[in-house]
């Protein structure tokens, strides 16, 4: 599962890291603790170039007839995503980047669990693989919303946790992206763990339990 991230660069930063054009005004401040429910910046392509813009975390499928399933599909597990109905022909043309520099898991430590914060060990931003589509609310409301999809950990993530969102490789992310891509072998191929030699987790404070809290002290590394 993946129920909370960071994304604390700049908004220049993601338009430079993802090669697109300006956009104004900025719609990006950095965020310490993303949680479910949340709008934030996501990458998708619209058959010639990336774009940016916000989806809503928690997919709200387009057939859907309540807007709260959205927080029932905040991820999607890559193993079954060509049988999940929700998600079978998004999977094939409708594909986005969440960009983020670190993650959340809570790891089980004798009898309490102590919030982690995954990332890279180079500290840069990586691209999440997910889904997004739009639904339309009985009221004219037009709620675009996204999920992140999951994989099996790698042996960083085994002690804390039994599932990790897809990290893409940085060379994948365009044929990701690509909406005339719809081969589904190679799509499939990039929903792997990422080489936990890359990463690096520490233990941050309680306050990320608490989706009110979102500084820089969420993402503090503490001693336990």
């Amino acid at each position: 599962m993946c129920g909370r991230f960071t994304i604390t660069v700049s908004f220049e930063e993601l338009l430079l890291r993802y090669m697109i054009d300006p956009v104004s005004p900025p719609f990006h401040t950095p965020r310490y603790n993303v949680a479910p429910g949340q709008l934030v910046p996501a990458i998708i392509n619209d058959g010639s170039v990336n774009r940016i813009g916000q989806l809503k975390w928690g997919l709200v499928p387009n057939w859907a007839t309540d807007e709260k399933i959205g927080y029932k599909m905040i991820n999607a597990r890559s193993e079954t995503i060509m049988e999940k109905p929700a998600f079978k022909k998004l999977f094939l043309r409708k594909r986005a980047i969440i960009p983020s520099d670190g993650f959340y898991e809570w790891q089980q430590l004798g009898d309490k669990k102590q919030p982690m914060r995954i990332m890279l060990k180079n500290k840069e931003i990586f691209s999440m693989a997910a889904l997004y589509d739009t639904w339309f609310a009985p009221d004219g409301r037009k709620v675009s919303t996204f999920t992140i999809i999951t994989t099996a950990p790698n042996r960083l993530m085994e002690p804390i946790h039994n599932r990790m969102p897809v990290l893409l490789q940085r060379g994948d992310e365009q044929r990701w992206l690509d909406r005339n891509n719809e081969d589904t072998a190679d799509l499939l191929s990039m929903l792997k763990p990422y080489p936990e030699e890359e990463m690096m987790a520490y233990p941050v404070s309680q306050k990320v339990d608490n989706v009110k809290n979102d500084s820089v002290e969420c993402i503090e590394e503490v001693t336990i």
